[in-house]
């Protein structure tokens, strides 16, 4: 392939996936941005539940830009590392001073101010503003944690101002130790905070229905719940051809369109696949690029899947196949337990749960798909080779 077909500089990359996209790599989602625009505005707690990849972190922080004041401030965190309640209290802290701070005097003062009581351990690096952590030695009675939840609602009543606190990766909380008594202290200081609203998302679909939709978890009915749909193909054409003729190449209507269809309108596949057929595009996009670009996608995927397979069992692969050739529900009849050898109908169930918790398939309106377009057809083509 020529050079010059691949030379691209990073800001003029017309397509982004794998990360957080903004500016004119993030299209649509004008609803959704309104009402999380109105939510953060108005002091509207807010659950925003996805599957992965579908934009939702970049949609979030799209809205904190825009939304962002001297009246209104935006704290967002990332707790995907935090393996424990003690992780997290560290975690939300320092967040919550370093970015409702201008300059470093200010947090540490008010590190100060609200966490005397519990001693905080700051230690600063070269630039005080970013490089800079906190930890506490905390005793888990419940005074002591009550400070470190207060800490938005005292920072916010001191600046005479309103405070967002986004959480990503909040479905992390599950998997602490004795989880549930720590969603309850979350949840009966937050809930009565007057200046603090919070947004909380993450990438796991299963475990975020979970925390927020069962009536014996804490966080049920704790804010506004929002789904996020897929983006429709006409935005996604749009985008697709805009972003082509800014880079001084072309792609057609239809060309476009099959971009979105092959990947069932899956946000992150629709911008590697399209940029995939970017690669491969002389001036004018063509079926051969389309096509060579298609079979890039899934080589580039293939690893990952590979191992995402590698420890499953005889069931567990048995019941994808079963969903490959088009069973997506009763899959206990004992025409199918038969035909694809899964035992009993108890271990249906136990099959099922195992690869709902893996997220190699999902449960939509009492129907079990895989909900990565791109792995089903890379499934297809391993599992008809071996299936007989």
């Amino acid at each position: 392939m020529p050079q010059n077909k691949i030379c691209v500089h990073m800001e003029n990359k017309p397509f982004t996936f794998g990360v957080a996209t903004s500016g004119d790599n993030f299209t649509d989602r004008e609803k959704e941005t309104e009402r999380l625009l109105m939510n953060f505005r108005h002091g509207v707690n807010t659950i925003l539940i996805s599957p992965r990849r579908w934009g939702k972190t970049s949609l979030v922080q799209k809205v904190c830009r825009l939304v962002q004041t001297e009246q209104l401030k935006v704290v967002y965190l990332d707790i995907f590392s935090c393996r424990s309640d003690k992780d997290f209290y560290d975690a939300f802290a320092s967040a919550i001073l370093k970015q409702t701070s201008s300059k470093s005097e200010e947090w540490i003062e008010n590190a100060k101010l609200f966490l005397a009581r519990i001693t905080p351990k700051i230690s600063i690096g070269p630039d005080p503003m970013t490089d800079f952590s906190i930890s506490f030695e905390i005793n888990h009675r419940s005074n002591d944690i009550d400070e470190i939840l207060q800490l938005p609602e005292k920072i916010a009543q001191k600046k005479g101002c309103n405070i967002v606190v986004c959480i990503d990766e909040f479905q992390q909380i599950a998997e602490f130790k004795d989880s549930k008594t720590f969603q309850k202290r979350l949840r009966s200081v937050w809930q009565l905070q007057k200046s603090v609203s919070y947004c909380l998302f993450g990438s796991k679909k299963h475990l975020m229905n979970e925390l927020f939709e069962k009536k014996s978890f804490p966080f049920y009915k704790f804010g506004d719940a929002i789904y996020l749909s897929k983006i429709s193909t006409q935005n996604w054409i749009e985008y697709i051809c805009r972003r082509f003729e800014v880079t001084g190449k072309q792609i057609s209507e239809e060309l476009a369109e099959k971009i979105c269809q092959r990947v069932d309108n899956h946000s992150s596949y629709v911008q590697q696949l399209a940029w995939l057929v970017w690669i491969h595009t002389d001036k004018i996009a063509t079926e051969q690029d389309f096509e060579a670009a298609y079979q890039d996608i899934i080589d580039q995927n293939t690893p990952l899947f590979e191992k995402q397979t590698e420890s499953l069992t005889t069931y567990q692969m048995n019941f994808l196949r079963a969903i490959i050739d088009g069973i997506h529900s009763e899959f206990t009849t004992q025409e199918v337990l038969n035909k694809y050898q899964l035992g009993s109908s108890a271990n249906v169930s136990i099959v099922k749960r195992a690869l709902v918790k893996k997220e190699l398939i999902e449960i939509e309106k009492r129907q079990v798909v895989i909900p990565d377009p791109i792995m089903a057809v890379w499934l297809k083509r391993e599992l008809g080779i071996c299936w007989h």
